[in-house]
């Protein structure tokens, strides 16, 4: 192992890191406020959206990031509209996990008993505030394990957006690798990066979960 190299490589990996957690961020985060939507669309039957919705999410989860990142980044701009590799990439990310989210938000909101529904509707509660203070806190508590496993396939799908020339980690690490042929240090590097997007996340999980739930329950 070159710990020369190591230490000549790490300020590029903390950028590439950087440059991963700035694409988790934006993914993350819109995929789970889009995934509600789209869930609260279908669970509820909106008349036009549902069907659409339905139709969005069959097409997400059945077609290949790769595709879908080719399509905004070489398609678009025959159409006139260029967008730079990190935007497709939040773009196409998005696109994937909200159908995800949306997925495991139903799924918890399935869960809660049809019962307590009525029971809010019926001491004059609005659809709206059932749905607030009633429906979704506990669906949430449900969710939760989805909703991290979801996130963390979201943080690995960054690896593909290299594809459209960010240099994110994958995209560095495959770089050097062909530069310096420092294949060890270069895969060790990109572990190192990874794991400290990822482990973040699985430790902060069951935290999260017992948190909600107990918020949940009053």
């Amino acid at each position: 192992m070159d710990f020369a190299y190591l230490s000549e490589v790490f300020p590029q990996y903390v950028a590439a890191t950087g440059e991963t957690l700035r694409l988790s961020l934006w993914s993350v985060g819109l995929s789970l406020l889009f995934g509600l939507l789209i869930c609260i669309a279908v669970v509820y039957r909106c008349p036009v959206l549902a069907p659409f919705c339905r139709m969005y999410i069959e097409l997400s989860r059945n077609t290949p990031l790769l595709v879908q990142l080719f399509f905004l980044y070489y398609g678009l701009p025959k159409l006139g509209v260029h967008l730079s590799g990190f935007v497709c990439g939040v773009i196409g990310l998005t696109f994937l996990g909200a159908s995800y989210m949306a997925e495991a938000f139903r799924g918890g909101i399935e869960s809660v008993n049809k019962i307590q529904q009525e029971a809010a509707l019926s001491i004059g509660l609005t659809p709206v505030q059932t749905f607030i203070y009633v429906v979704f806190p506990q669906s949430l508590a449900a969710s939760v394990p989805a909703l991290v496993a979801n996130t963390l396939f979201l943080i690995k799908e960054t690896s593909v957006v290299g594809v459209l020339a960010v240099v994110e980690l994958l995209n560095l690490s495959k770089e050097l690798i062909g530069l310096d042929y420092q294949t060890n240090e270069a895969l060790l590097m990109l572990v190192l990066g990874y794991a400290t997007l990822l482990l973040p996340v699985i430790a902060l999980a069951p935290w999260i979960e017992r948190h909600v739930r107990k918020a949940s329950h009053g």
